[in-house]
């Protein structure tokens, strides 16, 4: 039963008059945040709160959802205020970080979002607008000028892509006096903070020589693009946990987060305007970023990845359901100890057993209940960040990846399954922008597939498309998943990495 149509549930909704232990209301807005999705309302929102809590200042945040108006509708009838839920076998902990200042939907005021842009009262620009975000080219290695919205960006008028929302949004606030700004990617790329910087230097050098000097001359002077890395399992919102959260908050709240108890942020400490202090809330202001990213986008995000297509193929619809599968935890701790691990170097004072020990505890947090189909949806651009390296780096020392072949054989077999094969509801449920390429033309067989995603349409980049033998080590997985089962080729490849000598094993 739900809250909808249970006598006994709560009908008042969350608000500021609720007779709830509030936060106080957020000084001025100094924070404009893109993509105002569940991750950021349990990450760098929960971090701000803690911010303000310890050292104060005018560090409101203006949420600017994409598409969608579902939760700004939502935050606006709840005067802003929404429920973190922390969730372990333990037990659900509420928390209400009360940071938000306003929010809106882009798409019905784009305008709006390249005028707060230029606002010198913004200090701070945070993202999170996934991978497939950043109108990004595996292919070029650049931005994506091809993309009909980057195309129309680049014509004029409000602007709707992400990068053409910043690139217009700091040509405005140039003309307008050039106040310092940081622009801070909280997204799961690697370097994210000199990629989004490359990225919107590209798109002003698009544009003719009188407008985009100007602007690329005043982020010389006053702008920067700190990087960073972000590390929390938020899962989607389902009604049972609406209702965990109504029973003990006494108060209807309509979009409450889950997530899981560890949470990590490692930031480059470059702001050019200032910024909170997050390390109130535990974030590590570090030299060392790029190897915090390294360790979460190969060890966590990598192994996910590859879990998640296992699991979808074999039926179940979460992680923790996947991870108890001894064959599909076997592939997870080969792909992480034997091909990940041997990528990266962790950063100082992490304990890389620590870490990983850490990460099956993790993923086997059943209260969580983590979707196979959410974590599996867009590999295309999720894998061209965490696979191209540890591939070269293994075949480069005379080694082969077979666990992250079976990755990239599971993840075609869920996205564009070969005719005949049906790779089940969850893979069904998984959304990619690369699924149409693929399937537009018919393939014959695992290896024609292969050689379409990472030779014909340069899925996971250059480096890898001339990888010969492992794009065919990938289509004959494909065939094996698809002729003789997935638990058939995850024993293969378990045999074939076991006749390797990982030094980590």
């Amino acid at each position: 039963m739900s809250i909808i149509d249970d006598p006994s549930a709560p009908t008042a909704r969350l608000r500021r008059d609720s007779s709830v232990a509030l936060p106080p209301v957020p000084g001025a807005a100094g924070i404009l945040h893109l993509g105002l999705g569940s991750f950021h309302r349990a990450h760098q929102a929960v971090y701000t709160a803690a911010a303000l809590r310890a050292d104060g200042g005018e560090w409101g945040i203006i949420g600017v959802a994409s598409r969608s108006r579902r939760v700004v509708d939502a935050l606006h009838a709840q005067d802003h205020l929404y429920a973190v839920a922390t969730v372990s076998p333990d037990g659900t902990t509420l928390a209400i970080p009360g940071v938000h200042t306003d929010s809106y939907v882009a798409a019905d005021d784009p305008a709006r979002v390249v005028a707060d842009l230029a606002d010198p009262g913004i200090r701070v620009v945070t993202l999170t607008v996934t991978e497939n975000g950043y109108s990004f080219s595996s292919a070029s290695q650049h931005l994506d000028v091809t993309d009909p919205r980057v195309r129309a960006d680049l014509r004029g008028g409000a602007p709707t892509s992400t990068i053409g929302q910043l690139a217009r949004g700091l040509q405005a606030r140039a003309a307008a006096g050039g106040a310092p700004v940081s622009i801070l990617s909280c997204d799961n790329l690697l370097s994210n903070g000199s990629h989004t910087e490359k990225l919107v230097r590209e798109f002003l050098q698009e544009l003719p020589d009188a407008e985009g000097a100007d602007v690329l001359s005043y982020l010389d002077r006053a702008v920067t693009f700190p990087s960073s890395m972000v590390d929390r399992i938020v899962p989607s919102t389902t009604p049972e946990l609406a209702d965990r959260v109504a029973g003990l908050l006494g108060v209807r709240d309509d979009v409450p987060v889950p997530a899981e108890p560890f949470t990590m942020w490692a930031i480059e400490d470059r702001f050019a305007g200032g910024r909170p202090a997050w390390e109130a809330g535990g974030a590590v202001f570090t030299d060392e970023v790029g190897a915090y990213e390294q360790l979460k986008v190969r060890l966590l995000n990598g192994t996910h990845s590859l879990i998640a297509y296992l699991g979808a193929l074999r039926g179940v619809p979460t992680i923790p359901d996947a991870i108890a599968l001894a064959d599909v935890e076997a592939a997870a701790a080969a792909v992480l100890r034997g091909e990940y691990e041997p990528s990266v170097t962790a950063p100082v004072g992490v304990d890389i057993e620590q870490y990983e020990r850490e990460l099956f505890a993790r993923w086997g947090n059943s209260a969580l209940g983590h979707r196979t189909s959410q974590v599996g949806s867009d590999g295309s651009v999720k894998l061209g960040q965490r696979i191209p390296g540890p591939i070269a780096h293994a075949l480069d020392r005379g080694e082969f990846p077979h666990l992250i072949a079976l990755t990239v054989a599971a993840y075609l077999a869920c996205i564009a399954p070969p005719a005949g094969f049906d790779p089940g509801p969850h893979a069904g449920a998984m959304t990619d922008p690369a699924r149409e390429r693929l399937t537009a033309v018919p393939t014959r067989g695992g290896r024609d597939l292969a050689h379409r995603a990472v030779v014909d349409l340069r899925l996971f980049g250059d480096e890898v498309a001339h990888r010969t033998a492992f794009v065919e080590r990938v289509g004959d997985l494909v065939d094996t998943i698809v002729q003789r089962g997935v638990e058939s080729a995850i024993s293969d490849s378990l045999a074939a990495a076991g006749s390797l000598a990982h030094p980590s094993t």
